[in-house]
């Protein structure tokens, strides 16, 4: 059984429709039975991908620009998907194995994103609440964006794939589905109805895109405070150090290993595979910087700026960081 997810990149559909005759002619010359279910837009009670973007939009003030909003998106539930397998796999137990079918799964009312935003904002309970339309300019530098923290290894929803497909439009023919299994795909509003609406949603959705702002702001934190100490505030950096009876050798050395150990903790919080460490060694590496100017040079903590005393709401957005770091 294949399970085929959309997601392709328009680009790519030609090839891959080519590709996917060939395996079923392939499969049916074999005399194998088959199933190839084509998921709509899947909607589960764990948000990923799509459907946790949908979510943070109909939680947050932004609204989607007509020529996205008005694009059919066929929805599934997860728990439809699940029956369909359970199906399959039990008419196989009996000894059905003829099998040859493709079936889109999804609910036969097939709804716009826009009016699926609405049920979701009213589940919400923010149906009425002020909205700023992002352009769609913004909406393509988001996905170029989505792009290159792929590259980094993230799994961000929007990327020129994911819009591509969006702006085409989720959509299909679920009756040979719904007639061959016997099943009555919940709609958007059924599943909803189901499932009230609790402040981890809230919370959730709220929190989705702020983490990406988070991650962002951190990285820069790191990496500007490393690069402005190692070039037009060097002087400024190693006369701290001077002043207090260190040699000159030993201030620039260690003025120059801090900076860059400040870099690479923004490079490891910027990749995923190293982000955990990164926070952890940026929120280690803050308390020690706290430390040691306590010892060294108390009068840094009742200078003007204030330098010092901002290093702890660094921390907390690191603990932050920390606390929403999983993604599925």
């Amino acid at each position: 059984m294949h399970l085929s997810i959309p997601g392709v990149a328009a680009d790519d559909r030609t090839i891959f429709a080519r590709s996917k005759r060939d395996a079923e002619r392939a499969i049916a010359e074999a005399g194998m039975p088959y199933a190839i279910l084509r998921p709509g837009f899947v909607f589960a009670p764990a948000a990923f991908g799509g459907s946790a973007m949908l979510r943070a939009l109909a939680a947050l003030p932004f609204a989607l620009p007509a020529r996205l909003a008005g694009r059919p998106l066929a929805v599934v539930a997860a728990e439809d998907i699940a029956e369909t397998v359970s199906v399959i796999v039990q008419r196989w137990g009996q000894g059905h194995r003829t099998y040859a079918v493709v079936w889109d799964l999804m609910h036969p009312d097939q709804r716009s994103i826009g009016e699926a935003l609405t049920s979701l904002r009213a589940w919400f309970g923010t149906g009425s609440a002020w909205r700023m339309v992002v352009p769609m300019a913004l909406l393509k530098l988001g996905a170029l964006a989505g792009d290159f923290v792929a590259w980094l290894g993230w799994r961000p929803p929007l990327r020129s794939t994911a819009l591509a497909e969006l702006l085409r439009g989720v959509e299909g023919d679920p009756r040979s589905w719904m007639a061959a299994t016997d099943i009555v795909p919940r709609s958007l509003d059924d599943v909803l109805r189901a499932r009230p609406a609790t402040v981890q949603e809230k919370w959730f959705a709220r929190l989705y895109l702020m983490k990406a702002l988070i991650i962002v702001t951190l990285v820069f934190f790191w990496c500007a405070s490393a690069l402005i100490a190692l070039t037009v505030a060097y002087p400024a950096a190693v006369a701290i150090l001077t002043t207090h009876g260190y040699p000159p050798v030993l201030a620039q050395t260690i003025t120059v290993a801090s900076s860059m150990l400040d870099f690479l903790i923004g490079l490891a919080i910027a990749f995923r595979q190293t982000h955990r460490w990164g926070l952890i060694a940026g929120i280690a590496l803050s308390l020690f910087y706290m430390l040691a100017a306590a010892l060294m040079t108390p009068e840094l903590w009742i200078e003007p700026l204030g330098a010092l005393v901002k290093t702890f709401p660094a921390i907390v957005l690191m603990l932050v960081a920390l606390g929403i770091i999983e993604e599925r």
